[in-house]
């Protein structure tokens, strides 16, 4: 079937739009049905932390990451961009990617009030649906949520409380997909109550305007498990609406991590093309460094050490060759 390039067209197809929610869940139990694996590439969390993950989807939570450096956080919340429908239609022109039949935006309801069924439809790719933020103490509600634009309001004739005057930030232009924020102990705690606000009530205050915004989003977080269990890193209000808490963990076997760093670490090489081979000993020695250092007393476990260790040594090693 060709893709609508209107709204009209999209109606005549019967197309359904699902909430990011349950397109999620659906995609994730055909998954299931057929037995294909969920997390390509990620190796020894098949029994511990992919289930967990699996049923906050399948709960339609949004979750938290809790773990160390260096331990697939940010490529498992990545990949979940792989449950999302190949494209879906959006207004053309959206900054919000706006629903072409529950706008959220003043845009996407004038477009639509003014063209009806001839209102022309742009298709968004999956990947395009995931927007990441590293939080840092600087991050702002600009940033996260978005502020008046004055320079839109000078070019389009509008009252600075007018909504189209507003620049969005990441949140609104991550509806009807993933949001995740890392490190989110480190986001001030004015910018948490922002989040809360338009998790719990889909509106939120941008310079005294008060704007409603419903936002279709999967929210996806991650934290060092110390900070996120620190009274006053997160508030509670937004910890309270955060579904699930997945643990992650560095490989619980040598011979995992020695898989995953074989997976993981430059080997191939053009100049040593035939010519290079590792022995087992050598890849378990510079794995069981890790391991080592993991019970060392002396290594501040606040930190960690990261799986990237091996492959860093795994990679000298091959250089030195």
């Amino acid at each position: 079937m060709a893709q609508a390039k209107t709204l009209g067209e999209l109606k005549a197809q019967n197309y359904r739009v699902r909430s990011v929610k349950d397109e999620l869940r659906a995609n994730l139990l055909k998954k299931l049905r057929a037995g294909e694996k969920i997390f390509p590439g990620i190796i020894g969390y098949d029994e511990t932390v992919v289930p967990q993950i699996v049923n906050a989807i399948l709960a339609r939570h949004n979750l938290i990451l809790l773990g160390l450096r260096g331990q697939a956080k940010s490529r498992l919340i990545r990949q979940l961009t792989d449950l999302f429908d190949e494209q879906i239609p959006s207004i053309a022109g959206s900054e919000v990617n706006d629903d072409p039949f529950h706008p959220i935006s003043a845009y996407g309801r004038q477009t639509i009030e003014a063209m009806r069924d001839k209102t022309p439809i742009t298709w968004i790719d999956r990947d395009a649906r995931f927007v990441e933020k590293l939080a840092t103490p600087d991050v702002t509600i600009a940033d996260i949520i978005g502020d008046v634009d004055p320079i839109k309001a000078a070019k389009g004739g509008h009252l600075l409380s007018d909504e189209l005057t507003i620049h969005y930030g990441l949140l609104p232009r991550a509806n009807r997909g993933i949001f995740a924020i890392n490190e989110l102990p480190d986001l001030a705690g004015k910018i948490q109550v922002g989040l809360f606000n338009i998790m719990q009530e889909g509106d939120v205050q941008i310079k005294g305007y008060p704007v409603r915004l419903p936002l279709d989003v999967l929210l996806v977080f991650s934290a060092n498990p110390e900070d996120y269990t620190a009274r006053g890193k997160i508030i509670t209000p937004l910890k309270d609406r955060i579904g699930a808490e997945v643990s992650t963990h560095y490989p619980t076997e040598l011979q995992l991590g020695v898989e995953i760093t074989k997976q993981e670490a430059w080997v191939e090489r053009e100049d040593l093309e035939g010519s290079l081979h590792i022995p087992d000993f050598i890849r378990e020695t510079i794995e069981q460094i890790a391991f080592e250092a993991r019970d060392d007393q002396r290594i501040d476990k606040r930190s960690g050490v990261s799986q990237r260790l091996p492959i860093s040594v795994t990679e000298s090693v091959i250089s030195n060759a």
